[in-house]
């Protein structure tokens, strides 16, 4: 992981904006950085520590800052070890120790504040799109794929086929994705729990449970549906309550996720109290600064897992737009050329079949995107992060390109 505090990197970047000659504004950075709508704000709370870039990200400011992101990173990494050398040092009267504790209890409220703020704002913004997508898309797709009879079951990738590829977890996972859909579809057409009305949060949820809790023809659970042993690790990275708020999408728990970024700051509200007094003796002041220590480091160390789940959400939001502008166009050029009901495999032509397995991959690439279990980048460990940001990495390049390669 990092070796860099988001302070240090936003200290970096600001500084190298305003060097350039002539000096760049934020937003001007932003577009050669290559933001879309917005991307002042987003580089306003990169140099303001808030917020630290991903690698895609990174390397796309490096760039406009005429840097490689090797360069970029070794000079964020030398202004953490100067921050930290700086932090070290404390003030010897006791009345500028207050001063000073008082200052940094601040700046952690207000940064724990800045997090929900910006958490609850991607997190809204994926769940517009995200609803959306499942009402316009995949529960229309749905009701679609159940007027049609003899439909088969997707073609599965063979175990030594799946395993050649470096992209072989995020293909499971997507062929699972399509496998549980395409099963829950063939019960839901016979009469099964999933023949639910288009549309809203509940019909989606029970939609998609049918999906993942199902069984394909053979019997198998969905989850071991490829064979192959990585798959069930890759699957539990899925699912985790992100469907807890009736189907709202990977950010369905927004204010659980703002609790979570906030709560170094809730762990300092006791001590508000001694925060607040005038005057305090040195034993008080010893243990508050104790205790915003320990909040600055909760921060710190959580800042990376909260770096990875807004560009999580920032990436699936992307992909879901694409998805309710071309997708969703897709599937209504599809429906119109359908034959009259009742419809079976046969009447569909072959270009009609092809039309209809593009769509439930498309469908399996939106269910194994919303489905990513955002909660836990927050709680992660540092090397569980790791492997959580490398397999949800795979999953969305390969859904994003595999959406926008079929509709």
């Amino acid at each position: 992981m990092n070796d860099f505090s988001a302070e240090a990197m936003g200290l970096v970047i600001r500084e190298r904006r305003q060097a350039q000659n002539p000096s760049v504004t934020q937003d001007e950075l932003a577009k050669r950085a290559d933001y879309g709508k917005g991307g002042a704000v987003s580089i306003s709370r990169i140099e303001g520590g808030l917020i630290s870039p991903g690698e895609h990200r990174l390397a796309a400011i490096a760039l406009a800052l005429q840097l490689t992101p090797a360069q970029l990173k070794q000079e964020a990494e030398d202004r953490t070890t100067s921050l930290a050398r700086q932090r070290g040092q404390r003030p010897v009267k006791l009345r500028d120790q207050v001063a000073e504790t008082k200052r940094r209890h601040a700046e952690i409220n207000e940064k724990a504040a800045e997090r929900s703020k910006i958490t609850q704002e991607y997190g809204e913004a994926f769940n517009r799109v995200h609803d959306v997508v499942r009402d316009e898309f995949f529960m229309r797709f749905v009701e679609l794929a159940e007027s049609i009879s003899g439909a088969p079951e997707p073609e599965r990738l063979r175990e030594e086929e799946a395993e050649s590829t470096e992209e072989a977890p995020a293909a499971i996972r997507i062929e699972a994705m399509s496998a549980g859909i395409a099963n829950a579809i063939r019960g839901a057409a016979t009469g099964g729990a999933a023949g639910v009305a288009v549309g809203g949060a509940a019909a989606y949820g029970a939609f998609t449970a049918a999906a993942l809790f199902g069984t394909a023809s053979t019997g198998a659970a969905i989850s071991t549906l490829s064979g192959v042993a990585a798959t069930n690790a890759a699957l539990a990275l899925l699912g985790g309550g992100t469907l807890a708020a009736g189907g709202a999408g990977m950010a369905g728990g927004i204010l659980l996720l703002t609790g979570m970024v906030a709560a170094p700051a809730a762990a300092l509200a006791a001590a508000g109290f001694y925060i607040l007094r005038q005057r305090r003796n040195k034993k008080e002041e010893e243990r508050l600064r104790t205790e915003v220590e320990a909040a600055e480091a909760a921060l710190d160390q959580s800042q990376q897992g909260f770096d990875a789940m807004i560009d999580v959400l920032d990436r699936a939001t992307a992909t879901m737009e694409y998805v309710e502008v071309h997708g969703t166009h897709a599937l209504e050029k599809w429906r119109a050329g359908l034959p009259p009901e009742p419809r079976d495999w046969e009447s569909l032509g072959h270009e009609g079949q092809e039309r209809y397995k593009e769509f439930l991959t498309v469908a399996g690439c939106f269910l194994a995107t919303s489905l990513i279990n955002v909660p836990a980048l927050l709680t992660a460990t540092p090397d569980d992060l790791r492997d959580l940001d490398k397999a949800i990495d795979e999953t969305l390049r390969y859904a994003d390109r595999t959406i926008k390669s079929t509709v």
